[in-house]
């Protein structure tokens, strides 16, 4: 999709499953099944969703796959089928910057691989990786809520790469925008793209489906339920407003779409959109 002087891309890494309970919290299974099936261990599908950016000087990969670096026994658990191979021929050399929105294994598991000696390289060797300082430092010393999510295998590469640390909203280049927010995890970042009177917004695991769009759908993951909402409900009021595209990262079926509200007054899926 172009937008301005932006070409938008989406790319899919592979796929994976989680536990329906965990990905919708204290919505019931008789509410968010109506829209989601799960499978014979109460999993849903998930995609692991990234977004190229292209500007015709710099290509910029948002988030990079859950990687290769599973066991068998992890695989199964989260029915990851991964694929490090990035899409329409875009090659790890070229991609002159990663932006990781945090450092949750199925966001940055494909930061990094193993070499034939066994030994940690990373992907994108000539990348420089824009993060928020406070995931960061979440990452190296998490709380025991999502420990589980942060791998040393995906974090200690990091500190061989060139890294670029910011704190709270920025624009990297013109009309490129990273914004923090914390309720999933501290130092969370999502994206805004801008260009010729269009926006992209990928909300990453602000909210990771079109199934989450109403407020209260939101994952028993999330380190603080209060804080979440209160951004949810900011990015979703924002995205109403100025009818921006929503990319979903984890949604196995809409890729993207423009965000409505329903008769009972519940944010919804208006109109799909084809990136």
């Amino acid at each position: 999709m172009k937008l301005g002087r932006f070409t938008v891309t989406p790319i899919v890494f592979g796929s994976f499953r989680l536990d329906g309970g965990c990905m919708f919290g204290s919505v019931p299974k008789n509410l968010w099944s109506r829209t989601i099936g799960a499978d014979d261990e109460n999993c849903i599908p998930l995609v692991c969703r990234s977004l190229v950016i292209e500007d015709g000087q710099r290509t910029f990969l948002v988030d990079v796959g859950m990687g290769e670096k599973w066991g068998e026994k992890p695989r199964q658990l989260y029915g990851i089928k991964s694929n490090s191979e990035l899409a329409r021929g875009y090659k790890p050399e070229l991609i002159t910057d990663v932006i990781l929105t945090h450092l949750h294994f199925d966001h940055a598991g494909g930061i990094s691989y193993r070499d034939a000696a066994g030994d940690l390289q990373l992907t994108y060797p000539n990348a420089q990786v824009h993060l928020q300082s406070a995931n960061w430092a979440q990452a190296q010393n998490p709380s025991p809520k999502d420990k589980a999510s942060y791998l040393m295998e995906n974090i200690e590469p990091l500190k061989k790469a060139r890294l670029a640390l910011y704190d709270g909203t920025i624009e990297i280049v013109p009309g490129l925008f990273l914004h923090r927010v914390d309720g999933h995890t501290a130092g969370q970042q999502w994206l805004e793209v801008v260009g010729e009177g269009e926006r992209i917004f990928f909300p990453t695991d602000l909210i990771p489906t079109s199934h989450h769009l109403p407020l209260a759908y939101h994952m028993g993951y999330d380190v603080c339920a209060e804080t979440l909402l209160r951004e949810k409900l900011a990015f979703l009021e924002r995205a109403h407003k100025e009818d921006a595209i929503v990319a979903f990262q984890h949604d196995s079926e809409v890729v993207a779409a423009r965000v409505g509200l329903n008769e009972r007054g519940q944010f919804c899926v208006r109109e799909r959109v084809n990136l």
